[in-house]
Protein backbone atom coordinates (compact mmCIF):
# COMPACT_ATOMS: atom_id res chain seq x y z
CA UNK A 1 0.00 0.00 0.00
CA UNK A 2 1.44 3.62 -0.82
CA UNK A 3 1.78 6.17 1.60
CA UNK A 4 -1.17 8.24 -0.11
CA UNK A 5 -3.61 4.95 0.29
CA UNK A 6 -3.29 3.95 -3.69
CA UNK A 7 -1.36 0.39 -3.82
CA UNK A 8 0.55 -0.37 -6.79
CA UNK A 9 0.67 -2.78 -9.38
CA UNK A 10 4.34 -2.42 -11.07
CA UNK A 11 6.42 -5.52 -10.88
CA UNK A 12 9.65 -5.12 -9.23
CA UNK A 13 12.34 -6.00 -11.48
CA UNK A 14 14.74 -6.76 -8.68
CA UNK A 15 15.65 -10.33 -9.27
CA UNK A 16 18.16 -10.38 -7.04
CA UNK A 17 16.05 -8.57 -4.32
CA UNK A 18 15.78 -10.32 -0.68
CA UNK A 19 12.44 -12.72 -0.47
CA UNK A 20 11.26 -12.88 -3.84
CA UNK A 21 10.98 -16.57 -5.59
CA UNK A 22 12.91 -15.47 -8.38
CA UNK A 23 16.04 -14.19 -6.59
CA UNK A 24 15.99 -17.52 -4.41
CA UNK A 25 15.85 -19.54 -8.39
CA UNK A 26 18.69 -17.66 -9.72
CA UNK A 27 22.62 -18.08 -9.97
CA UNK A 28 24.40 -15.94 -7.70
CA UNK A 29 26.71 -15.55 -10.90
CA UNK A 30 24.21 -14.29 -12.50
CA UNK A 31 23.30 -11.64 -9.68
CA UNK A 32 26.38 -10.70 -9.33
CA UNK A 33 27.13 -9.90 -13.30
CA UNK A 34 23.49 -8.20 -13.28
CA UNK A 35 24.25 -4.36 -14.31
CA UNK A 36 28.05 -4.81 -15.54
CA UNK A 37 28.13 -3.59 -19.12
CA UNK A 38 29.39 -5.30 -22.37
CA UNK A 39 33.53 -4.01 -22.30
CA UNK A 40 33.38 -5.10 -18.68
CA UNK A 41 32.47 -8.50 -19.89
CA UNK A 42 34.60 -8.86 -22.29
CA UNK A 43 37.57 -7.79 -19.90
CA UNK A 44 36.89 -10.76 -17.34
CA UNK A 45 36.33 -13.10 -20.11
CA UNK A 46 38.83 -12.29 -22.24
CA UNK A 47 41.44 -9.62 -21.36
CA UNK A 48 41.96 -11.02 -17.90
CA UNK A 49 42.54 -14.75 -19.10
CA UNK A 50 44.90 -13.98 -22.06
CA UNK A 51 46.90 -12.03 -19.15
CA UNK A 52 46.86 -14.99 -17.19
CA UNK A 53 48.08 -16.69 -19.69
CA UNK A 54 50.99 -14.52 -20.79
CA UNK A 55 52.02 -13.83 -17.43
CA UNK A 56 52.22 -18.30 -17.28
CA UNK A 57 54.18 -17.98 -20.26
CA UNK A 58 56.50 -14.93 -20.13
CA UNK A 59 56.95 -14.88 -16.84
CA UNK A 60 60.72 -15.08 -16.71
CA UNK A 61 61.01 -12.42 -19.17
CA UNK A 62 59.27 -9.75 -17.55
CA UNK A 63 61.02 -10.24 -14.67
CA UNK A 64 64.03 -10.22 -16.51
CA UNK A 65 62.99 -6.81 -18.44
CA UNK A 66 62.20 -5.58 -14.96
CA UNK A 67 65.75 -6.64 -13.43
CA UNK A 68 66.61 -2.30 -13.69
CA UNK A 69 63.58 -1.88 -11.31
CA UNK A 70 65.12 -4.25 -8.06
CA UNK A 71 67.94 -5.10 -8.87
CA UNK A 72 71.43 -2.84 -8.82
CA UNK A 73 74.41 -3.78 -10.68
CA UNK A 74 77.35 -4.83 -8.37
CA UNK A 75 80.26 -3.40 -7.25
CA UNK A 76 82.55 -2.79 -10.52
CA UNK A 77 86.04 -4.78 -10.72
CA UNK A 78 89.26 -3.54 -10.61
CA UNK A 79 90.31 -4.55 -14.27
CA UNK A 80 94.04 -6.05 -14.32
CA UNK A 81 95.23 -5.16 -17.84
CA UNK A 82 96.84 -8.25 -19.21
CA UNK A 83 100.19 -8.09 -21.43
CA UNK A 84 101.01 -11.61 -23.25
CA UNK A 85 103.35 -12.10 -26.20
CA UNK A 86 105.20 -15.24 -27.06
CA UNK A 87 108.37 -13.47 -27.63
CA UNK A 88 108.58 -11.14 -24.45
CA UNK A 89 110.40 -12.59 -21.53
CA UNK A 90 108.75 -13.48 -18.57
CA UNK A 91 109.99 -11.21 -16.50
CA UNK A 92 109.47 -8.07 -18.67
CA UNK A 93 105.86 -9.50 -18.69
CA UNK A 94 106.09 -9.51 -14.75
CA UNK A 95 106.96 -5.88 -14.54
CA UNK A 96 104.50 -4.72 -17.05
CA UNK A 97 101.91 -5.91 -14.58
CA UNK A 98 103.61 -4.61 -11.70
CA UNK A 99 104.65 -7.64 -10.36
CA UNK A 100 107.85 -8.78 -9.73
CA UNK A 101 109.53 -12.16 -10.62
CA UNK A 102 110.63 -15.45 -8.90
CA UNK A 103 113.30 -17.36 -8.37
CA UNK A 104 111.06 -20.80 -9.45
CA UNK A 105 107.54 -21.29 -10.38
CA UNK A 106 104.39 -21.59 -7.79
CA UNK A 107 102.82 -25.51 -7.97
CA UNK A 108 99.30 -25.34 -10.02
CA UNK A 109 96.52 -27.26 -8.65
CA UNK A 110 93.93 -27.54 -11.23
CA UNK A 111 90.76 -28.71 -9.56
CA UNK A 112 87.38 -28.93 -11.04
CA UNK A 113 83.82 -30.45 -10.53
CA UNK A 114 82.77 -33.19 -13.88
CA UNK A 115 79.35 -33.97 -15.20
CA UNK A 116 79.86 -34.83 -18.48
CA UNK A 117 81.90 -32.32 -20.31
CA UNK A 118 84.44 -35.20 -21.99
CA UNK A 119 85.27 -33.09 -24.79
CA UNK A 120 85.99 -29.75 -23.21
CA UNK A 121 87.68 -31.01 -20.44
CA UNK A 122 90.44 -32.64 -22.94
CA UNK A 123 90.83 -29.49 -24.54
CA UNK A 124 90.78 -27.53 -21.11
CA UNK A 125 93.58 -30.30 -19.58
CA UNK A 126 95.45 -30.26 -22.95
CA UNK A 127 95.94 -26.41 -22.93
CA UNK A 128 97.22 -26.27 -19.25
CA UNK A 129 99.14 -29.87 -19.07
CA UNK A 130 102.57 -27.89 -19.07
CA UNK A 131 101.69 -25.34 -16.15
CA UNK A 132 99.41 -27.90 -13.64
CA UNK A 133 101.60 -29.77 -10.71
CA UNK A 134 98.03 -31.74 -10.10
CA UNK A 135 94.60 -32.13 -11.85
CA UNK A 136 92.30 -32.54 -9.36
CA UNK A 137 88.43 -33.90 -10.27
CA UNK A 138 85.86 -34.80 -8.26
CA UNK A 139 82.88 -36.33 -9.80
CA UNK A 140 78.90 -37.31 -8.48
CA UNK A 141 76.58 -40.35 -9.16
CA UNK A 142 74.31 -37.43 -8.80
CA UNK A 143 73.36 -34.39 -10.79
CA UNK A 144 72.67 -30.53 -8.78
CA UNK A 145 69.34 -31.46 -8.94
CA UNK A 146 69.19 -34.73 -7.88
CA UNK A 147 68.85 -37.04 -11.12
CA UNK A 148 70.58 -40.18 -11.18
CA UNK A 149 74.22 -40.03 -13.35
CA UNK A 150 76.62 -42.10 -14.25
CA UNK A 151 80.39 -41.66 -13.79
CA UNK A 152 81.26 -40.29 -16.95
CA UNK A 153 84.88 -39.73 -16.15
CA UNK A 154 85.54 -42.78 -15.20
CA UNK A 155 83.64 -44.23 -18.22
CA UNK A 156 85.87 -42.04 -20.60
CA UNK A 157 89.03 -42.18 -18.44
CA UNK A 158 91.66 -44.00 -21.27
CA UNK A 159 91.24 -40.74 -23.20
CA UNK A 160 93.05 -38.62 -20.31
CA UNK A 161 95.99 -41.05 -19.64
CA UNK A 162 98.20 -38.43 -20.98
CA UNK A 163 97.52 -37.24 -16.94
CA UNK A 164 97.18 -40.25 -14.94
CA UNK A 165 100.51 -39.48 -13.31
CA UNK A 166 99.37 -36.44 -12.09
CA UNK A 167 96.26 -36.74 -11.39
CA UNK A 168 93.70 -37.10 -8.05
CA UNK A 169 90.58 -38.72 -8.99
CA UNK A 170 87.79 -39.05 -6.26
CA UNK A 171 84.26 -39.78 -6.42
CA UNK A 172 80.83 -38.74 -4.22
CA UNK A 173 77.12 -39.84 -3.70
CA UNK A 174 74.53 -37.83 -4.50
CA UNK A 175 72.39 -36.70 -1.83
CA UNK A 176 69.28 -37.50 -4.23
CA UNK A 177 66.77 -34.96 -2.09
CA UNK A 178 63.87 -33.76 -4.64
CA UNK A 179 62.47 -30.72 -4.35
CA UNK A 180 65.54 -29.41 -3.18
CA UNK A 181 67.67 -26.33 -4.15
CA UNK A 182 70.23 -27.60 -6.76
CA UNK A 183 72.45 -25.13 -5.42
CA UNK A 184 72.42 -27.16 -2.08
CA UNK A 185 73.71 -30.09 -3.85
CA UNK A 186 75.92 -27.92 -5.86
CA UNK A 187 78.10 -26.11 -2.68
CA UNK A 188 78.14 -29.77 -0.72
CA UNK A 189 79.68 -31.47 -3.83
CA UNK A 190 81.73 -28.33 -3.66
CA UNK A 191 83.09 -28.35 -0.54
CA UNK A 192 83.97 -32.00 -1.03
CA UNK A 193 86.69 -30.76 -3.75
CA UNK A 194 88.07 -29.03 -0.69
CA UNK A 195 88.55 -32.56 1.12
CA UNK A 196 89.78 -34.03 -1.86
CA UNK A 197 92.32 -31.35 -2.60
CA UNK A 198 93.82 -31.61 0.79
CA UNK A 199 93.86 -35.48 -0.64
CA UNK A 200 96.20 -34.04 -3.30
CA UNK A 201 98.67 -32.42 -0.71
CA UNK A 202 97.99 -28.91 -1.93
CA UNK A 203 100.02 -26.15 0.01
CA UNK A 204 100.02 -22.68 1.51
CA UNK A 205 101.24 -20.57 -1.52
CA UNK A 206 100.22 -22.80 -4.29
CA UNK A 207 98.22 -21.66 -7.09
CA UNK A 208 94.72 -23.11 -7.23
CA UNK A 209 92.29 -22.34 -10.42
CA UNK A 210 88.41 -22.35 -9.11
CA UNK A 211 86.64 -22.95 -12.24
CA UNK A 212 83.74 -24.49 -14.14
CA UNK A 213 85.21 -27.42 -16.72
CA UNK A 214 84.09 -25.17 -19.55
CA UNK A 215 85.57 -22.04 -18.40
CA UNK A 216 89.51 -22.59 -19.63
CA UNK A 217 92.46 -20.16 -18.90
CA UNK A 218 94.58 -20.06 -21.21
CA UNK A 219 98.12 -21.43 -20.77
CA UNK A 220 100.14 -18.43 -20.91
CA UNK A 221 98.01 -16.58 -18.33
CA UNK A 222 98.61 -19.80 -15.79
CA UNK A 223 102.18 -19.35 -16.51
CA UNK A 224 102.07 -15.78 -15.80
CA UNK A 225 100.67 -16.14 -12.39
CA UNK A 226 102.82 -19.19 -11.39
CA UNK A 227 105.98 -17.13 -12.31
CA UNK A 228 105.20 -13.67 -11.01
CA UNK A 229 105.77 -12.30 -7.37
CA UNK A 230 103.28 -10.21 -5.37
CA UNK A 231 100.54 -11.51 -7.47
CA UNK A 232 96.60 -10.48 -5.36
CA UNK A 233 95.61 -13.49 -2.71
CA UNK A 234 92.64 -13.90 -5.30
CA UNK A 235 92.34 -12.72 -9.03
CA UNK A 236 89.03 -13.52 -10.98
CA UNK A 237 89.52 -14.33 -14.49
CA UNK A 238 88.11 -12.22 -17.14
CA UNK A 239 87.17 -15.03 -19.84
CA UNK A 240 86.40 -14.43 -23.47
CA UNK A 241 82.44 -15.81 -23.53
CA UNK A 242 81.26 -18.15 -26.29
CA UNK A 243 77.62 -20.04 -26.64
CA UNK A 244 77.35 -23.14 -28.16
CA UNK A 245 80.69 -23.12 -30.06
CA UNK A 246 83.21 -20.66 -30.78
CA UNK A 247 81.14 -19.44 -33.84
CA UNK A 248 78.93 -17.23 -31.01
CA UNK A 249 80.20 -14.09 -29.02
CA UNK A 250 78.51 -13.56 -25.86
CA UNK A 251 78.12 -10.35 -24.33
CA UNK A 252 77.20 -11.64 -21.02
CA UNK A 253 80.03 -11.25 -18.95
CA UNK A 254 82.41 -14.31 -17.72
CA UNK A 255 83.89 -13.52 -14.57
CA UNK A 256 83.49 -16.26 -11.81
CA UNK A 257 86.64 -18.36 -12.59
CA UNK A 258 89.68 -17.79 -10.04
CA UNK A 259 93.00 -18.28 -9.06
CA UNK A 260 93.93 -18.08 -5.17
CA UNK A 261 97.03 -18.25 -3.69
CA UNK A 262 96.30 -21.02 -1.25
CA UNK A 263 95.68 -20.70 2.31
CA UNK A 264 95.38 -23.79 4.62
CA UNK A 265 91.95 -23.20 6.35
CA UNK A 266 91.19 -20.25 4.89
CA UNK A 267 90.74 -21.23 1.23
CA UNK A 268 87.09 -22.41 0.07
CA UNK A 269 86.29 -23.74 -2.81
CA UNK A 270 83.10 -21.36 -4.53
CA UNK A 271 82.40 -19.99 -7.84
CA UNK A 272 81.22 -16.50 -6.92
CA UNK A 273 82.78 -13.44 -6.50
CA UNK A 274 85.48 -13.83 -4.25
CA UNK A 275 87.86 -10.29 -4.65
CA UNK A 276 87.38 -6.91 -6.57
CA UNK A 277 90.07 -7.68 -8.79
CA UNK A 278 89.56 -8.99 -12.27
CA UNK A 279 92.81 -9.85 -15.22
CA UNK A 280 91.72 -9.07 -18.45
CA UNK A 281 91.44 -11.32 -21.44
CA UNK A 282 92.65 -14.38 -19.66
CA UNK A 283 90.89 -17.73 -21.31
CA UNK A 284 87.94 -18.67 -22.76
CA UNK A 285 84.22 -19.66 -21.77
CA UNK A 286 82.07 -21.97 -24.07
CA UNK A 287 78.94 -22.60 -22.19
CA UNK A 288 77.21 -25.53 -23.73
CA UNK A 289 79.55 -26.17 -26.36
CA UNK A 290 78.42 -30.02 -27.06
CA UNK A 291 78.83 -32.64 -29.72
CA UNK A 292 75.15 -34.16 -29.11
CA UNK A 293 72.04 -33.12 -28.94
CA UNK A 294 72.05 -35.38 -25.56
CA UNK A 295 74.59 -33.67 -23.98
CA UNK A 296 72.56 -30.56 -24.25
CA UNK A 297 69.35 -32.01 -23.44
CA UNK A 298 71.19 -33.66 -20.46
CA UNK A 299 72.74 -30.71 -19.17
CA UNK A 300 69.20 -28.65 -18.93
CA UNK A 301 68.18 -30.90 -17.06
CA UNK A 302 70.77 -31.61 -14.46
CA UNK A 303 72.31 -27.88 -13.48
CA UNK A 304 71.10 -25.58 -10.90
CA UNK A 305 68.98 -23.42 -13.69
CA UNK A 306 66.86 -26.48 -14.43
CA UNK A 307 63.78 -23.87 -13.27
CA UNK A 308 64.46 -22.27 -16.66
CA UNK A 309 62.95 -25.54 -18.62
CA UNK A 310 59.37 -24.09 -17.92
CA UNK A 311 57.96 -26.12 -20.58
CA UNK A 312 58.57 -29.95 -22.08
CA UNK A 313 59.13 -28.95 -25.21
CA UNK A 314 62.43 -26.98 -25.01
CA UNK A 315 64.00 -30.46 -24.42
CA UNK A 316 62.61 -31.10 -27.99
CA UNK A 317 66.03 -32.11 -30.30
CA UNK A 318 65.10 -30.03 -33.39
CA UNK A 319 64.01 -27.29 -31.26
CA UNK A 320 67.65 -27.75 -29.52
CA UNK A 321 68.86 -27.79 -33.31
CA UNK A 322 67.73 -24.86 -34.43
CA UNK A 323 68.32 -22.56 -31.79
CA UNK A 324 72.47 -24.06 -32.06
CA UNK A 325 72.16 -22.67 -35.40
CA UNK A 326 70.54 -19.63 -35.19
CA UNK A 327 72.51 -18.27 -31.62
CA UNK A 328 69.18 -17.91 -29.94
CA UNK A 329 68.69 -18.19 -26.27
CA UNK A 330 67.75 -22.26 -25.20
CA UNK A 331 65.45 -20.79 -22.56
CA UNK A 332 63.83 -18.50 -24.45
CA UNK A 333 64.89 -15.53 -22.20
CA UNK A 334 66.04 -12.08 -22.08
CA UNK A 335 69.72 -10.79 -21.67
CA UNK A 336 70.18 -11.09 -17.87
CA UNK A 337 71.53 -6.75 -17.63
CA UNK A 338 71.55 -4.35 -14.80
CA UNK A 339 70.02 -1.56 -16.85
CA UNK A 340 67.31 -1.31 -20.13
CA UNK A 341 69.62 0.22 -22.46
CA UNK A 342 71.74 -3.46 -22.09
CA UNK A 343 69.26 -5.26 -22.08
CA UNK A 344 67.48 -3.79 -25.32
CA UNK A 345 70.70 -3.68 -27.11
CA UNK A 346 71.47 -7.57 -26.28
CA UNK A 347 68.27 -9.01 -27.74
CA UNK A 348 67.56 -10.91 -30.45
CA UNK A 349 70.09 -13.49 -31.73
CA UNK A 350 73.47 -13.61 -31.45
CA UNK A 351 76.11 -12.02 -34.57
CA UNK A 352 78.33 -15.00 -36.54
CA UNK A 353 81.56 -14.65 -35.73
CA UNK A 354 84.04 -16.05 -38.35
CA UNK A 355 87.29 -15.93 -36.32
CA UNK A 356 89.14 -18.80 -35.03
CA UNK A 357 92.34 -16.87 -34.37
CA UNK A 358 93.88 -17.12 -30.52
CA UNK A 359 91.75 -20.41 -29.55
CA UNK A 360 92.84 -23.35 -27.69
CA UNK A 361 95.94 -24.65 -29.22
CA UNK A 362 95.00 -28.36 -29.00
CA UNK A 363 91.68 -27.48 -30.28
CA UNK A 364 92.93 -25.80 -33.34
CA UNK A 365 95.41 -29.04 -33.75
CA UNK A 366 92.73 -31.09 -33.98
CA UNK A 367 89.91 -29.53 -35.62
CA UNK A 368 88.71 -32.61 -37.83
CA UNK A 369 88.04 -34.34 -34.36
CA UNK A 370 86.16 -30.61 -32.98
CA UNK A 371 84.93 -29.43 -36.12
CA UNK A 372 81.59 -28.97 -34.48
CA UNK A 373 83.52 -26.19 -32.21
CA UNK A 374 84.39 -24.16 -34.92
CA UNK A 375 82.74 -21.60 -37.06
CA UNK A 376 80.53 -22.67 -39.92
CA UNK A 377 79.44 -26.15 -38.25
CA UNK A 378 76.78 -26.01 -36.55
CA UNK A 379 75.08 -28.95 -36.69
CA UNK A 380 75.27 -31.53 -34.15
CA UNK A 381 75.13 -35.40 -33.99
CA UNK A 382 72.32 -36.61 -32.12
CA UNK A 383 73.86 -39.54 -30.32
Amino acid sequence: MMPDGYSSSKKTDDVCGQGTRMAMSMSRLRCMLRGIDLKAYLFLLVVVPISIVGIYVHGQKITYFLRPLWQSPPKPFVHIPHYYQMNVSMENLCRLHGWGIREYPRRVFDAVLFNNEVDLLTIRWKELYPYVTQFVLLESNSTFTGLHKPHFFATNRDRFGFVNSRLTYGTIGGRFRKGENPFVEEAYQRMALDQLLRIADIQDDDLLIMSDVDEIPSGHTIDLLRWCDDIPPVLHLHLKNYLYSFEFVWGHRSWRASVHRYRTGKTRYAHYRQSDYLLSDSGWHCSFCFRHISEFIFKMKAYSHYDRVRFSHFLNPKRIQDIICKGADLYDLLPEEYSFKEIIGNLGDLPHSFSAVHLPAYLLNNSDKYKFLLPGNCRRESG
